[in-house]
């Protein structure tokens, strides 16, 4: 039986009810949403929880982002639709199955014509002895997650004794009862919070569900390697309260153990939040969930159930996979399609504590007659096996631990027989020579969102893709967790030269390397001007070069410290801005932007802006990079102003380059009560390490001095954010049009540790990223990724450590401020004159009127109706001739 699809373009549009506001049932809006072109549904959606739709699989990001709309799913604007109604915070109450009605928390009833229960799961609490004890949680929901984070933030800070030494510590002693997933997200989360970590796993061993006794025991060694305590074999009997207190003061175990804590959470798994379906008279699962047939339908033909509150093929599915298939495949039945469930996909693959663990298919080996194939690695901490069916050469099943690289690739292979030898696919890189894997179509290459490789390949033949961002957009392969991205960047560059499609990465057509490969050839060649690295690497060698090679070269050899930018030939090859040594404005002026690292300046140097400003007739704004930003200056003031600025020890901020731009902070533990590493000596010490580092594209730096991440840091090319052990760096994050947030890069650094790290990601990052590629996208297209790229900064991987680490002190030796340069080679001043035979002339084109005490460049109708002139003389009271016309600034030069 299939839902009568409505008729496209009927003004009585069919109403569907989703009761839930989880991630399955966003996806089930947004998949209805995306197919119904017709807008034949309107939709209703009941969530009990105060918020939109949030990411809970990546739950552990609120202790680091502190907000909870950073882990919104989706487009914001889904909610937007007139066709999409959210109430949050509005439970559902009861469902009447004959009056197809549903009635919310409030007493509202709500006719529907079709019903989704998403109404997920709840955290299930064992019955122990002690389980209501005030300091006990369970980490399930962001209410859940912010309640542990203060718990353990007041007690740590209870435990803060004033001594004459110093103040002292007692630190906060957590426990987490369960070893799956949700517990060591849990541990990790008590880590992250300052807290001690002990897993109290009742099996044999860590995530047995997932992985098999090997895999654990190599898991549990990296868990400890982590500071986080493993208790396996182990029953908890009892919590008992702290005799001062009342609180949670101790556990007892069944083997007669005991260990004191201050916070334990419950992570033993979860239980389906069916109770409507029962209320409802729907039948329910032996252990649970609404029971659904294969195209997620109740018995009653007009109820439907999807996600975990889904009993499918006898089971409730805990993983997000799944859950996403069900929201697709009703809402294709909605729309009068033949979608069914195809199965669960159950391949797991995540970052634990920063431990890579993935297993897919038959991980156990339970598969009569079936071969396990294993590589062990103790000393690297690497644990894999692939299980294979008795011709040893079909996929079955597999474990990583420690290194889960290969798990992308062969996911998709399994029930397809593997090339070669299998080992060949678990020895280390270099090792092995694993063959080259086909996939077929139908490989599932995307489980979160059920992507084939069919579908990809389609999305470059069909839909003519010509790059990974289409792919991704086209299909939404790799727009979740991202596990599969590497693997549909392949897919997609294969395909894409399977078409005839070039994939060129030509810099442009004087050049047919890279930018990547160029600046490889340019150091290697040791070779400092364009008519040389043209001469040599280019298609015509005589040729002039263009708009994209030529600041493309100036950067390069920016980065390799070439000298002054304006020196000699480097100085036909710079942009506008880079030439002026400052930004060009709408009206042909220019704006200064003197350096304050970490946004610290005295009150002396303030004063000294204040009066250039003043004396210049400057508008004056605060930037986002916390400086101050001059506008208006003619070319011809540039010198002067840069003069009066450099002799009260500023130097240029370099807003004008592809470089280094600012380091933002917040007060850190200078001033504020919360901050616990110095943010501001960090900042101003990263600030001048790093001024002037000509880069791809600009590069914006962050510091905080605590988790309440005051600066911004998450969203800045590098961010760093202070913990109790020190620092935590983060990369590939910025603002712009398509905004991201960084990704934990390495945690509880040194300071020398930091530096090292931000050294070696922006050398390797200057290297190897494309012309204008931003930090982020150069993260996510980089061959392996964030994790590749941690192996070859933190690990060195392949053994370029050392000549990062001198290319970086070669920099910061070799920095000289570009204003003063000029300022010191009457060559190079010689260049800032308005025009060439009247090098002082004001330009007569330039028109301002007042605004809010300041000046701004006069509209063209402003001008037209008589803006002839500064109105407020002492507001430009260095304008030394009449202002009469707004317009561009003709620039006339040898």
């Amino acid at each position: 039986m299939s839902s009568e699809p409505p008729t496209p373009g009927s003004v009585d549009r069919r109403h569907v009810v989703v009761v839930g506001g989880g991630m399955v049932a966003q996806r089930f809006v947004e998949a209805l949403r995306a197919r119904d072109d017709a807008g034949a549904w309107r939709v209703t959606v009941f969530a009990e929880e105060p918020r939109k739709p949030y990411d809970r699989v990546g739950l552990t990001r609120y202790f680091e982002v502190r907000d909870a709309e950073e882990l919104t799913l989706g487009d914001p604007a889904l909610w937007d639709d007139p066709l999409v109604d959210l109430h949050r915070d509005c439970a559902v109450a009861s469902i009447d199955r004959e009056a197809r009605t549903v009635t919310d928390r409030l007493g509202r009833v709500h006719a529907y014509d079709e019903l989704v229960l998403a109404t997920g799961s709840s955290a299930a609490m064992p019955p122990i002895d002690g389980n209501d004890l005030p300091g006990v949680f369970v980490y399930r929901t962001i209410d859940d997650v912010a309640a542990l984070r203060g718990w353990v933030e007041a007690k740590r800070e209870a435990g803060r004794v004033e001594t004459r030494g110093g103040v002292v510590e007692r630190p906060v002693r957590g426990a987490v009862v369960g070893g799956g997933l949700l517990g060591l997200e849990a541990a990790g989360a008590l880590k992250a919070l300052g807290a001690q970590a002990t897993v109290i796993q009742f099996g044999t061993h860590l995530m047995d569900v997932q992985i098999d006794l090997g895999g654990g025991h190599a898991l549990k060694r990296l868990i400890n390697d982590k500071g986080i305590s493993v208790r396996t074999d182990t029953a908890t009997k009892a919590i008992r309260p702290h005799r001062r207190t009342g609180h949670v003061g101790r556990m007892d175990f069944a083997d007669g153990g005991r260990l004191d804590v201050d916070v334990v959470v419950m992570a033993t798994g979860v239980r389906p939040r069916d109770e409507l379906a029962r209320a409802a008279g729907l039948e329910v699962g032996g252990r649970g969930g609404a029971v659904v047939d294969l195209t997620c339908r109740t018995a009653d033909e007009h109820v439907w159930a999807i996600g975990e509150v889904a009993c499918i093929e006898g089971r409730c599915l805990g993983l997000v996979a799944p859950g996403n298939t069900m929201a697709e495949v009703v809402a294709d039945r909605l729309l009068g399609g033949e979608a069914t469930f195809p199965g669960a996909d159950t391949a797991t693959k995540l970052k634990l504590s920063g431990v890579d663990v993935a297993s897919f298919g038959d991980a156990h080996g339970r598969t009569e007659k079936s071969v396990e194939i294993v590589w062990a690695d103790p000393l690297r901490g690497v644990y894999s096996k692939l299980v294979m069916a008795d011709d040893a050469r079909t996929l079955l099943g597999g474990v990583f631990v420690g290194d889960a690289g290969p798990y992308a690739s062969l996911r998709p292979m399994l029930g397809a027989e593997l090339p070669g030898d299998p080992s060949a696919f678990l020895l280390p890189e270099g090792a092995g020579g694993a063959p080259t894997l086909e996939l077929p179509d139908d490989a599932n290459v995307c489980s979160c969102n059920n992507v084939s490789a069919g579908t990809i390949r389609g999305a470059v033949t069909e839909h003519a893709c010509t790059d990974v961002a289409g792919v991704k957009a086209c299909t939404r392969a790799g727009t979740t967790c991202g596990a599969c991205l590497p693997l549909v960047t392949k897919l997609t560059k294969t395909e894409l030269a399977k078409a005839g499609v070039e994939v060129s990465n030509a810099l442009c057509e004087h050049f047919e390397l890279s930018r990547a490969q160029l600046f490889d050839a340019v150091r290697v060649a040791d070779l400092h001007t364009f008519s040389e690295i043209i001469a040599r690497f280019g298609r015509v060698p005589d040729a002039r070069g263009c708009d994209i090679c030529k600041p493309t070269v100036a950067s390069i050899l920016a980065s390799l410290g070439n000298g002054h930018i304006l020196a000699g030939e480097q100085a036909t090859l710079q942009d506008t801005n880079d030439h002026m040594l400052a930004n060009m404005q709408k009206d042909g002026t220019y704006s200064v932007v003197p350096r304050m690292p970490g946004g610290e300046v005295t009150p002396e140097g303030l004063i000294v802006v204040g009066q250039v400003a003043k004396d210049f007739g400057l508008y004056t704004k605060i930037t986002g990079g916390q400086r101050i930003d001059m506008f208006g200056a003619r070319v011809e003031q540039l010198p002067e102003i840069w003069r009066r600025l450099v002799d009260a020890g500023f130097e240029s901020g370099h807003a004008y380059g592809k470089s280094l731009r600012t380091v933002k902070s917040c007060v850190g533990s200078t001033w504020c009560r919360y901050g616990v590493q110095d943010s501001v000596g960090m900042a101003v010490e990263l600030e001048l390490r790093y001024r002037g580092l000509r880069s791809p594209h600009k590069l914006k730096l962050g510091v905080s001095g605590c988790a309440r991440e005051c600066a911004e840091a998450r969203g800045k090319d590098v961010g760093v954010i202070a913990t109790d052990q020190g620092w935590n760096v983060y990369v590939g994050g910025n603002g712009g049009q398509t905004p991201r947030h960084a990704q934990l890069f390495a945690e509880n650094l040194s300071s020398a540790e930091l530096l090292r790290t931000i050294d070696r990601f922006l050398m390797l990052y200057i290297r190897t990223a494309d012309r204008l590629q931003r930090t982020a996208p150069w993260v996510e297209e980089y061959e392996g990724g964030l994790e590749a790229i941690r192996q070859v900064v933190v690990e060195d991987s392949l053994g370029i450590g050392a000549d990062l680490d001198a290319a970086m002190a070669q920099h910061v030796e070799g920095y000289e401020d570009e204003w003063k340069a000029v300022l010191e080679d009457p060559e190079k001043l010689a260049r800032f004159g308005s025009f060439v035979n009247a090098p002082t002339t004001p330009d007569p084109t330039l028109a301002y009127v007042p605004e809010r005490g300041q000046k701004r460049p006069a509209t063209a109708d402003e001008v037209a109706s008589g803006a002839d002139g500064p109105v407020d003389p002492e507001l430009v009271s260095a304008l030394t001739s009449p202002v009469l016309v707004a317009g561009p600034t003709l620039e006339v030069r040898a």
